[in-house]
C-alpha cells in the first residue's frame, strides 16, 4: 500500500506539529480540530468510517467504542504518549507511518 492511500482524520489531542508531520509525508491528513473541535467520539469514528480513514487519537475512549460495543471502523492509531511533546510526537509518527503504513490499514 503507498503511503498516499492511507487516509487519516486527525484527533484534537494529537497537535498541530503531528499533522503537519502527517500531511508533509503526503498523507491525505483531516484534522478534527479543524471540522469541530467539540465533536463526540462516536461521530469521529461515525465520519472516519464513512470517508474510510482512520483515526490517530491518545484518546483511549476509542477502545471501548471498538472493542466493547464492537463498533466498526477504518483503523485506529492510539497514541500513548501524553507526556511528549509536538516535535516527539510529529518524529514517532513520521517513523511510523514512513516504514509500517502498509500494514496500518483496518488495524487498531
Amino acid at each position: 500500500m503507498r503511503r498516499a492511500s492511507l487516509k487519516l482524520l486527525i484527533d484534537g489531542g494529537v497537535g498541530v506539529e503531528a499533522e503537519k508531520a502527517l500531511a508533509d509525508l503526503h498523507l491525505d491528513v483531516q484534522s478534527v480540530r479543524r471540522i469541530d473541535p467539540r465533536m463526540p467520539d462516536h461521530m469521529i469514528l461515525q465520519r472516519a468510517v464513512k470517508e474510510n480513514r482512520m483515526i490517530v487519537t491518545m484518546d483511549k475512549d476509542f477502545g471501548e467504542l471498538v472493542f466493547h460495543t464492537k463498533k466498526t471502523h477504518a483503523g485506529v492509531l492510539l497514541l500513548r504518549m501524553e507526556s511528549a511533546s509536538g516535535a516527539m510526537k510529529a518524529h514517532a509518527l513520521r517513523t511510523l507511518f514512513s516504514n509500517y503504513a502498509r500494514y496500518m490499514k483496518r488495524k487498531f
